[in-house]
């Protein structure tokens, strides 16, 4: 029965992830036909799609899927996505932007409000939180395009404002307007990135000190992060190490 409980286990946690990387490749193709009806569906004259088209090859999302999302946007009954952003306060009073791409409005309100309600949230108006973060453009590259200190030339040159490089990769920072050419600029010295997309970064992070409250948020993101229309969520807090690690054990 041991054997067979742990077989249970293990499908049960690659059912998660595939159903995970099932919403992810969603949200993603979701992005890239918006990208290409709201622009043009070249992705060489159309910045916003070569971020998608970018960000969903880093995913390993196959040239057929993301050329099929591509004339989805071409169809005369595509369908029209809004861009809608929704703020609030999570658990312990952290601050969350959510931004999400749907085509039925009243359903993501009720998805979105209904995640923080069942979770000691409380959504509140456009702006209500959003002076808590600032505004970036976001170029991610993995660590074995080369050193910190490559990278770091590389950004200065192409008119960055930061880098930040760890043992998984480098993220370089510039103002929301330079997006698409610091992008190009870096291209030119490193390569394709791995994505290319604007932030919301928290200007000083909540520290959630609460069991329970660190729970209840962390669910509550987890609940955002698998819904298909919520493309990026972005909170404002901290969890110290041992109360993560007592969490997620």
């Amino acid at each position: 029965m041991a054997g067979h409980s742990q077989f249970k286990n293990i499908m049960h946690r690659k059912g998660a992830q595939d159903k995970k990387r099932a919403v992810l490749f969603s949200r993603l193709a979701r992005e890239i036909t918006a990208a290409a009806k709201m622009g043009l569906p070249d992705p060489a004259k159309n910045p916003r799609l070569r971020g998608a088209v970018l960000a969903a090859r880093a995913q390993n999302m196959t040239k057929d899927a993301i050329e099929r999302a591509i004339q989805k946007s071409q169809g005369g009954d595509a369908e029209n996505y809004d861009e809608i952003r929704y703020e609030g306060y999570g658990p312990g009073g952290v601050a969350i932007i959510v931004e999400a791409l749907t085509d039925n409005r009243n359903r993501t309100a009720s998805d979105v409000r209904t995640a923080f309600g069942k979770n000691g949230g409380a959504l509140g108006e456009t702006g209500s939180v959003a002076f808590m973060f600032t505004r970036f453009g976001s170029i991610k590259y993995p660590a074995k395009v080369g050193s910190a200190d490559k990278v770091l030339e590389a950004a200065i040159e192409a008119g960055a404002e930061d880098v930040e490089s760890t043992e998984e990769g480098h993220e370089i920072l510039c103002q929301p307007d330079d997006l698409s050419t610091v992008r190009d600029g870096l291209e030119a010295a490193l390569g394709h990135a791995e994505s290319a997309k604007l932030i919301w970064r928290p200007n000083s992070p909540t520290p959630v000190t609460q069991e329970d409250a660190a729970q209840s948020l962390l669910k509550m993101l987890d609940v955002l992060d698998d819904n298909d229309d919520v493309q990026n969520v972005y909170a404002a807090f901290e969890i110290d190490e041992a109360l993560m690690s007592k969490l997620t054990a």
